[in-house]
């Protein structure tokens, strides 16, 4: 198993969610950062509320990590967990 992370899918193969459900049982851990800019969620083209909703829906049960960089202050970079509930 082996961590994927959702900044680099999307810009390797794109179709992120249907390439998550096909890896789903290689996947150990997912790593967090949108694209471009490998900046936190919300600041680029990854729709995170789906792909949260879709990740739950297929039964996906590793850990979720954050590898972004925060695109002003670290504190700024973090109010995005609010819009999902973290």
């Amino acid at each position: 198993m082996r961590p994927k992370n959702l900044e680099r899918l999307v810009s390797r193969e794109g179709e992120l969610a249907n390439t998550i459900k096909a890896h789903l049982p290689q996947i150990a851990h997912v790593q967090l950062a949108d694209n471009p800019g490998r900046n936190e969620p919300g600041t680029g083209e990854i729709n995170y509320r789906f792909l949260f909703g879709f990740i739950d829906s297929i039964g996906y049960e590793g850990w979720i990590g954050c590898e972004y960089k925060p695109k002003g202050k670290t504190i700024d970079g973090l109010a995005w967990r609010a819009a999902h509930g973290i």
